[in-house]
């Protein structure tokens, strides 16, 4: 991963106020909404408005993501049209994939990376294939539609779900494709929305799905590597490296051994770290 997706945040594509605001925000990424965001008689105003906005507003190191209508929507191809190559747009994220085919076939109409909304019963089934098509760049989980098709009653601990978000995390990891968690509604509950980023880090997300700016600070801390997390790679790496010159293959840190698989995981560490900081820079 080249760049880092701790926030992601989701900006209706009709509402220019918040398209200008968006370049201020603290986010490692925006998705620019046409598809739920906007209601019907607004999209094509708002088609053309972020195509404008996209073309001459400068997003500085945010990606920026344009989600489509969904495929068989009246929307959808002058959407790809739009975008198919516009020069201000890293991605296209399409709703609702169920198969590769879906990919395939917003592929053959955009030269830009494809991104894959997860939130349907037979994607999560699919998740393995999904994630190994080539254009495809990077996965988004749809929790509110995932939970509704599945009948699923709602969980702090999102147990209902986690078969659908494992699979997805699994794929993901597989085939080296970026991943990011589903959004938190209740924006005003910090503790719920910290402790729901928490759990997606743990799962092995790279970040979280966002619906307000006042969220942008909690998942940016929960998905970066604290400086106790940083201190310990460091001194993983260094105990290793002393240890294989002396001819050995396992350190001990803190009362823990520490291998082969240790010190790629505290490289990796320190790379999301200095990922991190070269956005501020």
């Amino acid at each position: 991963m080249t760049r880092p997706y701790r926030s992601v945040l989701y900006i209706p594509a009709s509402r220019e106020r918040a398209l200008e605001k968006a370049r201020e925000l603290a986010a490692d990424a925006i998705i620019f909404d046409l598809e739920d965001a906007v209601s019907p008689e607004e999209k094509v105003r708002a088609r053309e408005l972020l195509a404008g906005v996209l073309a001459s507003a400068d997003y500085g190191a945010r990606a920026r993501i344009v989600r489509v209508n969904g495929l068989g929507t009246e929307w959808v191809e002058g959407d790809l049209a739009a975008f198919a190559a516009h020069p201000g747009v890293d991605a296209v994220l399409v709703p609702k994939v169920n198969a590769p085919a879906d990919l395939d076939e917003v592929g053959a109409r955009v030269k830009a990376p494809l991104w894959a909304m997860l939130e349907t019963a037979k994607g999560c089934l699919n998740a393995g294939a999904i994630a190994a098509h080539p254009r495809l760049e990077g996965m988004v989980m749809g929790t509110n539609d995932l939970a509704k098709e599945l009948g699923a009653r709602f969980r702090a601990d999102r147990l209902p779900l986690m078969a659908g978000l494992g699979a997805c995390v699994l794929a993901a990891r597989a085939e080296g494709k970026v991943i990011v968690d589903g959004v938190f509604n209740a924006f005003k509950d910090e503790a719920g929305l910290r402790a729901e980023c928490e759990q997606g880090r743990d799962m092995g997300f790279d970040g979280k799905t966002l619906i307000h700016p006042a969220q942008l600070d909690i998942a940016n801390v929960a998905f970066a590597p604290s400086e106790a997390e940083i201190d310990l790679a460091r001194r993983q790496i260094a105990a290793f490296d002393e240890v294989l010159s002396q001819g050995g293959g396992v350190a001990v840190v803190d009362g823990r051994i520490v291998e082969n698989l240790h010190v790629a995981t505290a490289r990796a560490v320190l790379a999301k770290a200095e990922a991190i900081a070269s956005l501020v820079e």
